[in-house]
């Protein structure tokens, strides 16, 4: 038995689940110095979908973001999000955009990345954890938890000890739709403890109603890290909050020894900022709830509230049940992969075509297509010859690495941008969202120079003097 770490998700993975990580830097800034002194593991606060809507949504430099943070926080580790190949987009990039990148994030102050694959596919992330051991940062393997006829204990337990021997230095079970329930969360983390060495991180979401008890037997199983969220950011589609479980360990041979009196400030700060994203619309009340058919159905909270708006905007709300329903179908058809970015949107929006069609697989998107073809990786279960006949015909899916077939990418990109760059992160940020990017780019020389950015075109650019 040992001290339990909490890894605080305030500054990521809250805002994501909650807001659609509209927080921004100015929000950040006047809160972080007092949390690194609360006794925190680490403070997740890039990655995911951070860098997207850094550039899309509020127009900041997400690695200037990064850079910021880093000058405040001297005591707690920095931690970010990968998604394996695919970086911090929805596609697979070449071997040497992924390992800049690694290169950089590090080197810009993070201490740890976790990475993981929506398929649990290892040869998605065998790049990502190489890199990250090479820069000397820790390298946490995530598990993608779901639950199926194949995803079993022996299946996490053999793909963690592959992970380790990787040269990952943790594993993380990553439980993205609050599926894990306690009594097996201490089952999977007894299993891991008996084969594996390395320490073992538990990430859930509250969206069922499970999430505090199953980390209270995650812990009790040897659990040694757990991610919460600060109350007034917790619960529903986001994490189980930080101070009651700080509280229940208080005296245990499991005390985190996280300081009381400065999480209650961290939450008085963050409360005035929950009420105002409440009233300008942010914070949706109907993502606080218990959502029990993320139990029925395995979709995560985000899932749901996705599916929701593209039946809208086709007019159809009242087959909401039978997409629900036709989820798990269309999940079993495609190998049963767990549903978490990008194979979440993958397999929720041919479920949405094959309802309002009226037939199933009437219609497939592109997208379906390129997995059914191995171009995000190996499906966990085999795909049945029918199905991937109904949905590509006499194709062969390719068998290696999907990254395998890219070429080197990162001169294409950093010719594409000359004109832009001010610092060798641009070209990072052109590479995973070109046109985002690009956006940001001329609004930034725009401002920069005081003229308007329109006037600005790819031919046409203002290049510092």
């Amino acid at each position: 038995m040992a001290k339990v770490k909490i890894m605080e998700t305030a500054l990521r993975d809250a805002p994501q689940s909650l807001i659609a990580t509209r927080m921004t830097t100015d929000e950040i800034l006047p809160i972080v110095g007092l949390m690194d002194q609360a006794g925190y593991y680490s403070l997740e606060m890039w990655g995911g979908a951070t860098f997207d809507t850094c550039l899309r949504f509020l127009n900041e430099d997400p690695w200037e973001r990064l850079r910021k943070i880093r000058k405040v926080v001297k005591n707690a580790k920095l931690q970010m999000l990968l998604r394996g190949q695919n970086i911090l987009g929805y596609k697979h990039y070449p071997d040497d955009v992924l390992i800049e990148f690694v290169k950089r994030a590090v080197g810009n102050g993070i201490d740890i990345i976790r990475i993981f694959d929506a398929l649990n596919d290892v040869r998605n992330l065998e790049t990502a954890i190489s890199a990250t051991v090479k820069e000397g940062a820790h390298a946490q393997a995530a598990l993608s938890y779901t639950t199926s006829p194949i995803h079993n204990i022996q299946h996490y337990i053999d793909t963690a000890k592959k992970l380790q021997s990787m040269g990952a230095d943790s594993i993380c079970i990553k439980d993205m739709a609050g599926l894990l329930k306690p009594y097996d969360a201490y089952q999977l983390v007894s299993g891991l403890k008996k084969e594996i060495h390395i320490p073992i991180e538990l990430h859930t979401h509250y969206t069922t109603g499970l999430a505090s008890m199953t980390y209270l037997k995650g812990i009790e199983a040897g659990a040694d890290i757990v991610d919460c969220a600060i109350s007034p950011l917790s619960m529903g589609t986001s994490q189980p909050p930080t101070e009651p479980l700080v509280a229940t360990l208080q005296g245990t041979p499991y005390d985190t020894g996280l300081n009381m009196d400065v999480l209650n400030q961290v939450a008085a700060y963050f409360k005035t900022l929950r009420e105002k994203y409440m009233k300008n619309g942010l914070l949706n009340p109907k993502v606080l709830s218990v959502d029990v058919n993320a139990l029925v159905y395995q979709v995560p909270g985000g899932m749901l509230s996705n599916l929701l708006s593209q039946l809208k905007q086709q007019g159809k709300e009242d087959q909401y049940d039978d997409v629900l329903k036709e989820v798990p179908r269309v999940r079993k058809d495609l190998g049963y992969p767990p549903l978490v970015t990008p194979t979440s949107q993958i397999v929720g929006t041919q479920a949405v075509l094959n309802v309002i069609t009226g037939e199933r697989y009437k219609m497939v998107t592109k997208e379906t297509k390129a997995y059914v073809r191995g171009e995000y990786g190996r499906s966990p279960a085999p795909i049945s010859d029918e199905i991937r006949h109904k949905l590509i015909g006499n194709e062969e899916p390719i068998t290696c690495r999907p990254a395998d077939l890219l070429k080197p990418g990162l001169e294409e990109y950093r010719n594409a941008i000359k004109g832009y760059m001010e610092q060798e992160e641009d070209v990072l940020s052109y590479a995973l969202f070109p046109q985002v990017a690009e956006k940001f780019f001329k609004q930034r020389q725009a401002e920069k120079y005081k003229i308007d950015s329109t006037m600005l075109d790819q031919e046409d650019q203002v290049h510092p003097v």
